[in-house]
């Protein structure tokens, strides 16, 4: 299953083509420049650029071709609006960097203006539409001159651009628009200096506010002469309190602010004077100004009111009169309004009908026409920050738990519609509805569990602060929560989700209880800010309860205990390293205290270049008694010197990995024991030249060390030293082995090296009888604080591709051979068998060591085209790939998302427990039946012969 997503959407510009499809073409913070179908929302092509290279501009010229504007203002481009395709592409470089500004006239016709303007890196360009060409440029070189806006008139050859300089002046720059040439500039000083955005209220007005922010200043610098109006915000806005915002928008002869929390749109009458229109205390969202006829101009308004928005269509010079006022319904869940955009078109009746697109807080789109939601896309599921999963309810007696059921009027519906489609008589909207209820009622989608295990729910936390569950089945939306911890408040500012954790995950036979997840949440993006907790229910979505907390979260520490209602034990770190107990319950407690002594946990300081283990001391000694907080100490730390070494990733084994066996039985009989343990660290660490781009250091400059760091003794159990390579470093640990990769500057390629650590103590052990007997210390007791005699293996291979994320099968008894699943550049993901990163293998592998599975060894690792698991199809903006172990141990889940999502169920060893779905159980019935005939046949055959020979 594969979805496609774009990601919040920042601009979009409607296509004004009479002829061919109505589309759309959006510009998003993911990078994403797609354009998209207005009647269904569907994606007609998209380009995702690169992560340095942000989208700034968008627009359309001469109707037929998309113009962005971006990487800071330093490349436009133009594509073709059909089909998508690159026409051309400018560099655009200049003296500093700055405000930017694309301004696309109009009235571009081939055979009058083909000219863009484009303000950028201080520097004022004019571009040819047609092939990119830069026709002439102007420098503004002052330091301290900041522009503002950038202003070309319709139809005229002036181009404004006005700014500030040193804070507390304006400039105004008058270019010809045919040369460049610099016609006037004048200046005036405002001792009252300015703060935030410029609203341009008119091609010759603008309107700032000073640097208390309680002064509005109208700015004209009509015929290029500047004159101003102060207006105190107190004499429009009574028992104003605190600074005031201006709403970016660009509806001539209107604009808002926002003080406190009331909403005034002002209109700028002659002179520059003042005067409030309208004041609202509901939270609004104003859209661009949109051309109507030469002389009109119309802006949408939209205020949220409880469970409906209010949208109304003004024209700019009159605010009294309505052209279009509607409410719509919306889901509280979708929370508020963030940006409009308006289109207009002429209906039967000869007048004018309006389409809005909003851009919501869950970073939804959605498209609204005749008061209604004609569709919507759910592209916040392009930034999901984590991910975890959950089991389904189990089903009991032909009854789902989860109470999905239908009830006894859609059960009839169905079988009408079922009816009508056998009869031929079924609409198109029938015919839609009876497939919708066939996906709805297949196995795959069911909401109850099955006995395989492949169904589940796929738990996602998304950027905009919104959870999802996706069923694995059929890739739908099981249900979506805006979560309320992670909305702006006055005691939570700047929410950021940071993770999930399993929380609660009941057994067969407690199923009153549904499983829950845990959503930490920290206000701000600073380590020491207060966090928030959120518990939610997976089968329903429902936030259980929410824990504003007043102490930071550094860490999350799941612990390996529950309580009697199988509630998860968590302890939190918080900037002061205390330690806080979750859930607060005194079972909880008493369990805690039971294992003090054995809990340990390390933190890494990735900028001082430190890691650190710790363990609990005793209880908080603070001025309020708390018996869920607790004291920490240091126990080791590592430095790594900062003049030679620099952290650049850590990894560690997953925490609910099996691992089948100890013991690995190796060429002549021979047993190797794996060392296992959870306390295993791998460190990887550059030379800080080398921490760059790739190729910016020369070999002799970089190296990478690579380190197996116990972590509850801080011993080194392993170092390596790879000269001459640099990252950026992908890593994944598993069992008693880990894979790594990095980029070999020497060779010029990119490299994955293999440490495999066994332990030697338990190397006596391999004899039979003493195994038999009982005679072995496999079952003897362990200390991380003793020194453990242990091996490492190694091996280094050259790999093609460099790589986005990296990963590894993980199933349900952990019996199956592992498949490393590596996210390559293209965005697809690739399974490459983990025998290949073997480091026993040899060039000349001897008779038994090929029986044992050992690939002849070549310096570089195969890609086979087959093993790729996405297919033809690409994830993306990949970031990220989890797997999920299946009951059928054969089987893993694999979910990877970016800016698209894909899933897929892999056998590394293919289905060697279950049979596959095309198999023939008609041939086998037949075989059986076919088989016991001619046992019957020959035993009959058999009695008569012998019956003759006794005869005889």
């Amino acid at each position: 299953r594969h979805q496609q997503y774009i990601g919040k959407v920042k601009q979009a510009v409607f296509s004004s083509q009479r002829a061919g499809r109505k589309r759309v073409v959006v510009s998003t913070e993911e990078n994403v420049i797609a354009s998209l179908d207005l009647r269904h929302g569907e994606i007609f092509w998209r380009h995702l650029l690169g992560a340095d290279d942000v989208i700034d501009g968008i627009d359309i010229g001469l109707g037929k071709y998309v113009i962005t504007l971006s990487s800071g203002g330093s490349i436009l481009r133009s594509w073709n609006l059909p089909d998508g395709q690159m026409v051309w592409e400018s560099s655009l470089q200049g003296p500093k960097h700055s405000k930017l500004f694309l301004l696309v006239p109009t009235n571009l016709k081939f055979d009058k203006d083909n000219v863009l303007v484009v303000f950028s890196n201080g520097r004022l360009h004019a571009i040819s539409c047609i092939d990119g060409e830069v026709l002439w440029k102007k420098d503004f070189e002052a330091e301290s001159f900041e522009v503002q806006q950038v202003i070309q008139p319709p139809g005229s050859d002036l181009i404004y651009v006005v700014g500030f300089a040193a804070s507390y002046q304006f400039e105004m720059y008058q270019i010809n628009a045919k040369n460049g040439e610099l016609l006037k500039h004048e200046s005036a000083s405002f001792s009252s200096g300015f703060s935030g955005e410029v609203s341009l209220v008119s091609t010759e007005t603008v309107v700032a506010l000073d640097s208390t922010g309680s002064i509005l200043l109208t700015i004209s610098f009509q015929d290029g002469k500047i004159s101003s109006q102060q207006t105190p915000i107190s004499n429009l806005v009574e028992d104003s309190l605190g600074p005031a915002v201006i709403i970016p928008s660009s509806v001539s002869g209107i604009f808002a602010i926002k003080t406190d929390a009331v909403a005034v749109f002002i209109r700028v009458m002659g002179e520059g004077k003042l005067e409030v229109v309208e004041k609202t205390t509901h939270e609004i969202a104003v859209s661009d100004a949109l051309s109507i006829s030469e002389d009109q101009q119309a802006f949408a308004l939209i205020q949220h009111a409880s469970s409906e928005i209010h949208l109304t269509v003004k024209l700019a010079h009159d605010w009294d009169g309505n052209l279009l006022k509607e409410s719509v319904k919306m889901d509280w869940q979708r929370g508020l309004v963030h940006k409009v955009f308006i289109n207009n078109y002429i209906r039967t009746d000869r007048s004018y009908g309006f389409r809005v697109l909003i851009v919501m807080e869950d970073h939804s789109l959605l498209l609204l026409q005749q008061g209604e939601i004609v569709w919507s896309r759910e592209d916040g599921l392009a930034s999901i920050i984590d991910v975890t999963t959950s089991e389904l309810p189990v089903e009991r007696n032909g009854v789902s738990v989860a109470k999905v059921e239908h009830n006894l009027f859609e059960w009839l519906k169905g079988h009408m519609l079922k009816l009508k489609g056998t009869l031929m008589l079924a609409s198109p909207e029938d015919m839609a509805a009876i497939q919708s209820m066939r996906l709805k009622s297949s196995e795959k989608s069911k909401m109850t569990r099955d006995h395989n295990g492949f169904r589940k729910l796929l738990i996602v936390l998304t950027r905009a602060g919104k959870l999802f569950a996706l069923h694995t089945g059929d890739g739908r939306i099981v249900w979506s929560h805006l979560l309320w911890s992670l909305h702006k408040s006055e005691a939570c500012q700047s929410p950021i989700g940071l993770n999930l954790y399993q929380w609660q995950v009941p057994h067969h036979h407690a199923m009153d209880e549904n499983p829950s997840v845990l959503v930490v949440t920290r206000c701000g993006p600073s380590s020491d800010t207060p966090g928030v907790l959120s518990f939610v229910d997976t089968y329903t979505g429902k936030e259980l309860s929410s824990l504003s907390l007043d102490h930071a979260v550094v860490q999350v520490i799941p612990l390996p205990y529950t309580d009697s209602t199988e509630q998860r034990l968590h302890l939190l770190i918080n900037a002061d390293k205390h330690a806080h107990l979750y859930p607060k319950t005194s079972e909880a407690l008493s369990i805690f205290k039971r294992e003090f002594l054995n809990i340990y946990w390390y933190s890494v300081e990735d900028q001082n270049g430190i890691i650190k283990g710790h363990a609990l001391k005793c209880k908080c000694t603070g001025e309020v008694a708390d018996e869920f907080c607790f004291d920490t100490r240091d126990l080791w730390s590592v430095v790594f010197p900062s003049e030679s070494e620099k952290i650049v990733a850590t990894v560690t084994r997953k925490l609910n990995e099996v691992v089948h066996t100890q013991a690995k039985v190796v060429a002549d009989q021979d047993v190797m024991y794996k060392y296992i343990s959870r306390n295993l660290l791998f460190v990887a660490t550059v030379a800080p030249k080398g921490s760059g781009e790739i190729g910016s250091v020369t070999p002799e400059e970089s190296w990478l060390v690579a380190y197996l760091i116990d972590t509850v003794t801080g011993r080194i159990l392993h170092r390596v030293t790879h000269h001459g390579s640099q990252g950026p470093v992908h890593a994944v640990f598993s069992e008693n082995w880990v894979v790594y990769h990095y980029f070999n500057l020497r060779a010029h390629r990119y490299e994955m090296s293999v440490i495999e650590i066994y332990d030697q103590s338990r190397a006596d052990n391999k004899d039979v009888w003493k195994l038999v007997l009982g005679k072995h210390n496999l079952t003897s007791p362990t200390s991380l604080f003793s020194r453990p005699e242990v091996i490492t293996k190694s091996q280094s291979y050259f790999f093609t591709h460099s790589l986005k994320a990296i990963a590894v099968t993980s199933t349900a008894k952990g019996i199956t051979s592992k498949q490393l699943l590596l996210g390559t550049i293209g965005d697809q993901v690739l399974a490459l068998d983990k025998r290949f990163l073997d480091p026993r293998r040899t060039v000349n592998p001897t008779q038994a060591e090929k029986e044992e599975g050992i690939i002849p060894l070549t310096d570089s690792l195969p890609i086979i085209p087959q093993s790729y698991v996405t297919h033809a199809l690409r994830v993306e903006g990949l970031r990220g790939i989890i797997t999920v172990p299946a009951k059928l141990e054969s089987t893993t889940l694999v979910f990877a998302h970016g800016v698209d999502l894909f899933f897929t169920q892999l056998a590394p060893s293919r289905t060697y427990d279950s049979l596959t779905e095309d198999f023939s159980y008609a041939l086998l019935l037949i075989t059986i039946v076919a088989l016991v005939a001619a046992i019957f046949v020959t035993w009959r055959l058999s009695e008569r012969k012998e019956l003759q020979e006794k005869w005889r």
